[in-house]
């Protein structure tokens, strides 16, 4: 049985080239949430591919990033090693070997929803500097945004193998407010689109795990449909995917 560290490990091309990345306003937030100066050092925990850890590594922050999937973490290091402020670590958000309150923030960037709740939030704490935080980052699809988005959910929700137990969207308010230190944080929500093409929609669709893969018979009656529902809503040969950018900031 595949274990969520390892679901992405045939995922790895797909989602480096077609995961959406993050608004220039979700730095601004955490610059401004957490105190960051520059030469402040970072915990990205379940960082993947690297996505949000090169932004943070543009800002001058040293980046601590906890992958446990190999290849994963293997084409981060591909794509980053070029930065100083830059240390790829194998471990996982439960047990991230990083030391004792060595970090002033911790981020979780399209990651939390795979984590032990309880047991992330003990190891978060212990690895944080006194008064240090924690950002949980999701894109957000819009599902019900236009006639595209709806049409492109109820595709999933059909052939796709275990979206709805998987989706990041089954978390609630009350999962939030237990993790956070009294109940209590900051929510920031930014617009963010994805304008696609129809290799970019196939791309985009494929890099999720719960996507049967490609080379299946399941996948490829995923495939057809999927280019089908491209030709149906496609307007000047593009698609767009909508998300809205959510950052949950606080203590532990």
């Amino acid at each position: 049985m595949t274990t969520s560290t390892q679901r992405f490990s045939n995922r790895v091309a797909n989602y480096v080239k077609y995961r959406p990345g993050y608004p220039d306003e979700v730095l601004e937030f955490l610059k401004e949430k957490a105190g960051l100066t520059t030469g402040s050092i970072i915990a990205d925990v379940g960082s993947g591919t690297g996505i949000f850890t090169r932004l943070l590594l543009d800002k001058g922050y040293h980046v601590l990033a906890v992958e446990p999937n190999e290849a994963m973490r293997e084409n981060s290091v591909k794509q980053l090693s070029s930065y100083q402020n830059f240390k790829a670590i194998n471990g996982t958000a439960e047990v991230t070997t990083l030391e004792p309150h060595s970090v002033d923030l911790v981020v979780c960037a399209q990651a939390f929803h795979w984590f032990n709740q309880a047991a992330a939030k003990t190891e978060f704490k212990r690895i944080l500097k006194a008064g240090g935080q924690v950002a949980l980052i999701w894109n957000n699809r819009q599902v019900e945004y236009d006639e595209f988005a709806v049409a492109y959910e109820t595709l999933l929700l059909q052939q796709a193998t275990d979206y709805a137990e998987v989706n990041h969207r089954n978390l609630t308010d009350v999962d939030f407010s237990n993790f956070f230190k009294n109940g209590k944080y900051q929510l920031g929500k930014y617009l963010n689109i994805q304008v696609l093409d129809e290799d970019g929609l196939v791309g985009r669709a494929f890099s999720s795990s719960y996507i049967p893969p490609k080379d299946t018979e399941a996948g490829q009656v995923f495939l057809t449909d999927l280019q089908q529902l491209f030709q149906q809503y496609q307007v000047d040969g593009t698609v767009d995917f909508v998300y809205q950018t959510e950052v949950y900031s606080g203590k532990v």
